[in-house]
């Protein structure tokens, strides 16, 4: 009998030595099942999106009749036809219009009437977009080798921004999106004090109509989603960065909008990289004033620091505007609205 309990004692130490290896030996597998599970690289799946119907053959035509009223800057006549174009224009593609006036003094003293041209698509959507452009041109030609103080046609700098949102206008007409869209054509932003004034200068003279419907927008408490500036958006092989008040104020919406590019095909002009650039724009005081986190589309020359080299001359006409980079634009903005829930 006690050789038998011995027996029992080893067999029953033996099963107890057994299960406890195996356990460790379980445990061991399933650590090193979790670690390589964790070091596996995080995959993202692109998905690629459908580029929407847009016109660039419409676009280069919005931004024509606008070049053929001549320079448009406040005050002059052509200016004020211009303003009613717009605004019918707008209307003619089922957003509500209004002209806002405001009364501001340039740099120079001279008084002058704000015309902030404001579209209304969907109005009682809670979601909104806000997209906008300036539509006035510069007063003289300051960057130009001749005829300095003669006013320039702003085919790029100005109508180019314009003619694509009248096209998206006109496509948003069409596709009807559950969102609401503003799209406001702000007046004023170029009658800024040019840097070759022996005064010191002061960012505050440009985009005054910007900073005027910043103040004062169209309906009390005005607010959107997000918005997106389209300045000097026409011109040939342009390269759109990640600009640096973009990216101080709306970094988020500005990957949004670059993953959309992306998406599109369009990542080698919606390039990666982020520029500084002295001076504002006028998503500066939307962003500041509004509180609307607002970014801007700009074509910046990164080997030269500057913009095109048309910026504020007599060649800033229909000769450099590129139907190419106004469909790879719109579409980019109308990708964006589209893919808005």
């Amino acid at each position: 009998m006690a050789q038998i309990g011995l027996w029992r004692i080893n067999l029953f130490l033996l099963l107890i030595l057994s299960f406890f290896i195996f356990s460790c030996e379980d445990d061991k597998k399933k650590e090193k099942q979790q670690t390589t599970e964790t070091e596996k690289p995080v995959k993202t799946t692109f998905i690629p999106l459908e580029k929407p119907d847009f016109s660039e053959d419409s676009a280069y035509l919005y931004v024509q009749q606008q070049v053929d009223f001549g320079p448009r800057f406040p005050n002059n006549e052509a200016h004020g036809k211009c303003a009613i174009f717009l605004k019918n224009k707008l209307a003619s593609f089922g957003f509500s219009t209004q002209i806002q006036e405001g009364k501001a003094t340039t740099f120079n003293n001279k008084n002058i009437t704000i015309k902030n041209i404001i579209g209304t698509y969907n109005p009682t959507a809670t979601k909104r977009i806000l997209l906008f452009a300036h539509w006035d041109t510069r007063p003289f030609a300051d960057h130009d080798d001749k005829d300095r103080t003669k006013p320039i046609l702003g085919a790029n700098d100005g109508a180019s921004g314009v003619g694509i949102l009248l096209e998206v206008a006109r496509q948003i007409n069409i596709t009807q999106p559950e969102i609401g869209i503003d799209i406001i054509f702000f007046d004023a932003e170029d009658y800024g004090q040019p840097s070759s004034l022996m005064s010191p200068s002061s960012a505050e003279t440009w985009c005054l109509g910007s900073q005027y419907w910043a103040r004062n927008p169209h309906i009390p408490g005005y607010k959107a989603d997000f918005g997106i500036l389209l300045d000097m958006v026409g011109g040939p092989n342009p390269q759109f960065t990640k600009e640096s008040i973009s990216m101080r104020y709306a970094p988020n919406i500005v990957r949004k909008v670059w993953d959309v590019a992306k998406r599109l095909g369009h990542q080698h002009v919606f390039v990666d990289k982020e520029t500084y650039f002295v001076g504002t724009d006028d998503h500066q005081y939307v962003n500041e004033i509004a509180n609307i986190p607002s970014i801007d589309i700009i074509h910046f020359e990164e080997s030269t620091g500057s913009f095109h080299q048309s910026w504020h001359t007599h060649d800033d006409n229909m000769d450099i505007i590129n139907k190419s980079t106004l469909k790879i634009v719109g579409e980019t903005v109308l990708g964006v609205i589209y893919n808005e829930k």
